[in-house]
């Protein structure tokens, strides 16, 4: 069994000055946001607020369309909310039944009626809707093929999103807010190119395979940075949850500067991170027929698979 549970140093704090309650805040265990970040989130940003006065969907991004739902391919570099204005005019009922972000494509899906939205509210809420993502990671390849991380997840006292202890889970936060769990299991499919594309399988996974995050990561400098292509599966539905979990894991995605991501890699600039919303499956909220909803892997995918 590979249950590999950790233990954090506890915080050494001196002053007279710090209140007990900052004194009992839990230590975030992964890296603050690198300086250049800011810099080139925010020419991101700005690419992406220009942009949106010209940007029309596609028929063909169209994955799935019924009386009551609209499933969509998001592109990147595009805010959800410039998607839902470009789709209200034909049905101002819309509503985001789940979000990505700016530059995360794939599957993303649109409600036609309050009802539908409910159900799926209540659905997502309670973990009854399964993704999956695929990702495109460079780092030190991974000595394991299927693992799950369970962590902590919140901001920290810089309104950065961080891991944390598991065991932190519950523990208040600056702000109001309070550590909560984050979980995903991945899979990874090619090291430099080497491996293949295939369907996703929950069944593969078992508890035998599981890091339980109590510490911070051990970083390996001498090790060589690859390409890795891997599934993730999120168990919680936190925000930046998969991005989070690779950082921590030693293979942040390829351009997502936020969270240690190269931003130059093998002689191209990348103006976006690699993330996309493979599938997404439901019980549909009025039929109650399972769907399941696939959207097209992009070209830095399939690339990937034909080095």
């Amino acid at each position: 069994m590979l249950l590999l549970s950790l233990k954090a140093k506890p915080l050494a704090f001196s002053g007279a000055a710090m209140s007990s309650a900052e004194e009992s805040y839990p230590t975030p265990l992964s890296p603050p946001l690198p300086a250049i970040s800011k810099e080139i989130e925010l020419r991101r940003a700005m690419s992406a607020a220009s942009n949106s006065s010209l940007f029309t969907l596609s028929p063909t991004d169209i994955l799935y369309h019924d009386e009551h739902l609209i499933a969509v391919n998001k592109p990147r570099g595009i805010y959800c909310e410039t998607l839902l204005s470009s789709l209200a005019s034909h049905s101002p009922q819309l509503h985001l039944a789940n979000r990505l972000d700016r530059d995360t494509t794939g599957v993303m899906l649109l409600t036609k009626s309050h009802k539908a939205a409910a159900t799926l509210v209540n659905a997502f809420t309670h973990h009854k809707v399964n993704k999956t993502y695929i990702a495109l990671c460079a780092g030190p390849a991974p000595d394991w093929h299927r693992l799950t991380v369970r962590s902590g997840h919140g901001r920290s006292k810089f309104g950065a999103w961080r891991v944390y202890a598991a065991s932190d889970v519950g523990r208040a936060l600056p702000g109001g807010s309070v550590v909560r769990h984050m979980e995903t299991s991945f899979e990874v499919l090619s090291v430099d190119g080497n491996g293949t594309y295939r369907e996703a399988s929950e069944s593969e996974f078992s508890d035998d395979d599981v890091l339980v995050v109590e510490e911070k990561a051990a970083r390996e400098e001498t090790r060589s940075s690859v390409e890795i292509v891997v599934r993730a599966y999120p168990r919680s539905g936190r925000t930046h949850q998969i991005r989070l979990h690779c950082q921590y894991l030693g293979f942040s995605i390829v351009g997502d500067v936020k969270y240690e991501g190269v931003h130059h890699w093998k002689g191209v600039t990348h103006h976006s991170h690699h993330l996309h919303a493979e599938t997404l499956s439901l019980h549909h909220p009025v039929t109650g027929l399972n769907v399941m909803i696939r959207a097209p892997l992009p070209l830095w995918a399939t690339q990937a698979f034909q080095h």
